[in-house]
């Protein structure tokens, strides 16, 4: 690829809504253009690597005996109706209608469409298992699209779904593609992990997110140093203390606290460590009946450690939350507390609440909390002597470094990540709910056994940069840059030898199937190494006069400090040895 013929545009400065690395680098190299709020064009620069991505993903996908297919993105609302999610999806599902006043929505996903086909053409176990997936563009309408690719409202994703006979072939199929992710994810040349995860919306029970190292990351990854132990912090499991809880060493006593409403305002003022006080958060669940009419209100009080973090995916497992919950309004708490927020606490209640204590909390002894009454705490209390044991103890906060792994084999440490992608186990969640069937090999009709797979295709390259970069530009992966080599002619118009020497490299490396690109546009060598130091292409030959003269070219690598001398005759051989080595080491 000569550079005259491709679509170069770089920019010396990001635009100021690129907040991020990723999306100030993407623009300033010229690889996406921003249309409207999170719509973008991918420029060629951009699709070159989206395109590469996909290629991997393809190949590994295929490999692993997943069939392609493309399905709409414009899709009937009936499908959706059947399993509720037209409603239940909210605002980020785009609803359209047509000409004749018809619902549709744009595609954010396929698991209605994919069940159709499934219970259209699979009738019989023995077309089974099937594993079928499309590379299409998909819709989400954030409610604030930011980070360019990170979080754009439309973009392009790979998504897969599996078909079986019963859990143990779904289970089964759900490993070939766990495997076939992390084949696809080594590729890339990314540093990432697999780590477990919450279903969420889409549902299932069993679940793993491919997330790549950044410190940049929005994601908090949960792992152990001495053991294999990965989760996302919706996921990670806080063992309760394997110490019994402590005898009462103090008296109740109701402190005074002016002005101090929080629990480090509290320990500080008291002069006693955070871990001391319990914070109290107060929910509320409610009742609906036919016309989904509120008909009962129920308050819930929980009591974490004041230096804990409320998980709410974890409280929404707690039964009773499990159907949905909802902070509850001041009205609502002066009611029951007597008392404005920031001094609450599970004494001396004017209505009762249902208490959770969190598994540490349940344990305490002599701990803080308010006294329901304004500027007032209560030291000293204890659970049996003071009040009640709780009316449920349960797993409610995130993870924190130094607390113990789930797996007994260390203590845990937390790294930022960014998800890029995410495999399902939703066993009968959607076959249920659209009557998709099959005849089970005792002749009766089953339902099927599904997982889903998906792969961000075009936030992968984002994710990459927040990864690889430095204050020059981007560092790609050999497997995923834009073109691989790039050829760098000093003069080359003004010099027959440095032109000719130039081609014959190009040619070489191009008819051997390396993707490279010659920079022919005639700039000077400081703008045209910017260039690319910027567009982030890994390998990089400069050809000069002087060089030739003295049979030498150099060879330098993007995260290089120096260039390499090279002897002319040699370069083509220590730039396939060097491709070849950056495979070998998955770079």
């Amino acid at each position: 690829m000569k550079a005259s013929q491709f679509f170069i545009s770089t920019l010396r400065e990001a635009p100021a809504d690129a907040e991020i690395v990723s999306h100030q680098l993407m623009m300033r190299a010229g690889m996406i253009k921003k249309l409207g709020a999170g719509i973008y064009s991918y420029m060629p620069m951009g699709l070159r690597v989206i395109r590469k991505v996909e290629a991997i993903v393809r190949e590994e996908m295929n490999r692993a005996g997943a069939v392609e297919l493309t399905m709409p993105v414009v899709q009937p609302a009936e499908l959706w109706q059947e399993t509720g999610r037209f409603d239940k999806m909210g605002p980020e599902l785009l609803r359209i209608k047509d000409r004749h006043g018809r619902d549709f929505v744009v595609q954010p996903t396929s698991e209605e469409v994919i069940t159709d086909i499934a219970r259209q053409d699979l009738r019989s176990y023995k077309q089974l298992p099937k594993n079928l997936y499309q590379i299409q563009t998909k819709f989400r309408d954030e409610r604030r699209p930011r980070f360019g690719l990170m979080r754009g409202r439309e973009f392009i994703m790979k998504d897969a779904y599996s078909f079986d006979r019963d859990e143990n072939a779904a289970k089964a199929s759900y490993q070939v593609m766990a495997t076939a992710y992390r084949r696809i994810f080594d590729r890339f040349g990314l540093t990432y992990r697999a780590v477990a995860a919450d279903s969420g919306a889409i549902g299932g029970d069993l679940s793993e997110e491919f997330q790549v190292i950044a410190a940049t990351g929005e994601d908090a990854i949960v792992y152990c140093p001495t053991s294999d132990y990965a989760a996302n912090m919706e996921k990670a499991e806080a063992l309760a203390p394997a110490a019994p809880r402590a005898a009462a060493g103090d008296a109740l006593t109701r402190t005074p606290t002016p002005g101090k409403s929080t629990c480090a305002d509290v320990a500080s003022l008291l002069g006693v460590p955070l871990s001391t006080t319990v914070k109290s958060l107060v929910l509320a669940t409610e009742e609906l009946n036919e016309h989904e009419e509120v008909v009962n209100t129920r308050i819930w009080l929980l009591l974490l450690r004041g230096d804990h973090d409320m998980n709410e995916v974890k409280v929404s497992k707690v039964p009773g939350l499990d159907g949905g919950f909802r902070f509850a309004t001041v009205p609502e708490i002066e009611d029951h507390f007597g008392c404005k927020p920031g001094y609450l606490g599970p004494i001396r209640l004017v209505k009762p609440v249902q208490v959770v204590a969190d598994r540490e909390v349940a344990v305490m002894a002599d701990w803080i909390c308010g006294a329901n009454a304004a500027d007032f705490h209560l030291t000293g209390v204890n659970w049996g002597r003071d009040l009640p044991e709780p009316d449920r103890v349960a797993d409610l906060r995130n993870v924190v470094e130094g607390d113990a792994s789930p797996d007994g084999r260390g203590v845990l440490a937390i790294e930022r990540g960014i998800e890029v992608g995410h495999v399902f186990y939703l066993g009968t969640k959607y076959s249920r709910a659209m009557n998709a069937t099959f005849l089970g090999e005792d002749g009766k009709p089953a339902y099927f056994e599904m997982g889903c797979y998906g792969i961000g295709i075009t936030r992968l390259p984002a994710a990459a940069i927040e990864q690889n970069h430095d204050d020059r530009g981007i560092i790609w992966p050999d497997a995923i840059a834009p073109f691989t080599v790039v050829i760098c002619p000093i003069g080359m118009e003004r010099s027959a030898d440095v032109k000719a020497a130039a081609e014959k490299l190009h040619d070489q490396l191009r008819d051997n199937g390396v993707d490279v690109v010659l920079d022919d546009r005639g700039e000077r060598p400081g703008a045209m190494f910017a260039d690319w130091e910027l567009i982030g292409v890994p390998h990089r030959v400069v050809i000069s006069d002087r060089g030739l003269k003295e049979g030498q070219l150099e060879y330098q690598h993007r995260r290089d400090a120096a260039a390499t001398k090279v002897a002319t005759a040699g370069v083509f051989a220590f730039v396939t040895n060097r491709l070849a080595s950056a495979a070998a080491a998955g770079q």
